[in-house]
């Protein structure tokens, strides 16, 4: 998530004043997760080390992310320690393995994006018996929404040799086609449910992660471009339905927020990004770190190493 705090605070501005933003509500994936995984039962944890290093306290707490927002963190909805007092200025729904396909989470056993939606209408509820009607709807409709999802669906789906139904059904293009209808039916959902500013952030460039650049047999250690491929293709189409949404549906502010251009110069030149050299240079060793901790849990090591640092 500190990845896209640059991003975020560019595009922020074009969707309201930064004190005029109620909450921030946050639907996604590993890249956004801030810790629901501590209270779901999956393989899928992040409550051990090197997690947790550079955030406050420098341990492990179960997030994926850093999750950063108008408090000083973003509360994760299924942390019993919140209550929604806490949720009323910001929430976060994320859920790492889960993707735009409700296939995709069942890869895993995480949430699916449908169920994060029902989260969000329980959320919206509480919310209402808290604030009372007029200020629950201000804070629903003022709120930023930040959406990040859609790698899983390529390297825990698409092109995971444990989930051939996609790859069978689809090109690569046809399932981009696929994955941006959903993403647009994602959007017109909450957008049914009063969201009016949404940051829909794009993909990274995924070839160049960890284990796939360890899983490149033809070229050990270096990023697949296949997969990354496939990123822009998704990153283009989703641009472009962003547009299209846009100007469809009355009131929405819906932007698309680029990650990839940025993070791919940061995985090639990382020596002119300071101290988070260590981190990208340091990615195979935490996918080694990752796998050795689902062993010792008697774990398969289908999900390791999912973030660049």
């Amino acid at each position: 998530m500190a990845l896209y705090l640059h991003t975020l605070l560019f595009i922020l501005p074009s969707l309201a004043a930064a004190s005029r933003i109620p909450a921030v509500i946050v639907f996604g994936d590993s890249t956004i997760d801030a810790g629901n995984h501590d209270y779901i039962l999956t393989l899928v944890k992040a409550d051990f080390p090197p997690y947790g290093r550079d955030f406050p306290g420098g341990r492990p707490t179960g997030r994926f992310c850093k999750a950063l927002g108008l408090p000083p963190t973003v509360p994760t909805y299924l942390d019993p320690s919140y209550s929604i007092q806490d949720f009323a200025t910001g929430v976060c729904f994320a859920s790492a393995g889960t993707g735009l396909d409700a296939a995709t989470s069942n890869v895993v056993s995480v949430i699916p994006l449908r169920q994060e939606v029902e989260l969000f209408k329980e959320y919206q509820k509480k919310l209402t018996g808290y604030a009372g009607e007029a200020k629950a709807r201000h804070i629903i409709g003022e709120a930023v929404y930040v959406v990040s999802v859609g790698t899983n669906d390529f390297i825990e789906n698409y092109f995971s040799p444990l989930a051939d139904q996609r790859r069978e059904q689809f090109t690569v293009e046809e399932h981009v086609d696929f994955l941006v209808d959903l993403a647009a039916n994602f959007v017109s959902e909450i957008y049914r449910l009063r969201a009016r500013k949404v940051c829909f952030i794009g993909l990274t460039p995924f070839g160049c992660l960890p284990t796939n650049r360890a899983t490149n047999l033809m070229e050990r250690g270096e990023c697949m471009e296949e997969y990354n491929e496939a990123a822009r293709s998704f990153n283009r189409k989703l641009q472009a339905m962003v547009g299209r949404l846009h100007a469809s549906l009355p009131g929405l502010r819906l932007v698309y927020n680029p990650v990839y251009d940025f993070l791919l110069r940061v995985i090639r030149n990382p020596e002119s990004y300071g101290k988070f050299a260590g981190g990208v240079r340091g990615g195979l060793p935490l996918q080694q770190m990752e796998s050795q901790h689902l062993r010792r849990r008697g774990q398969v090591p289908v999900m390791a190493a999912r973030s660049f640092i």
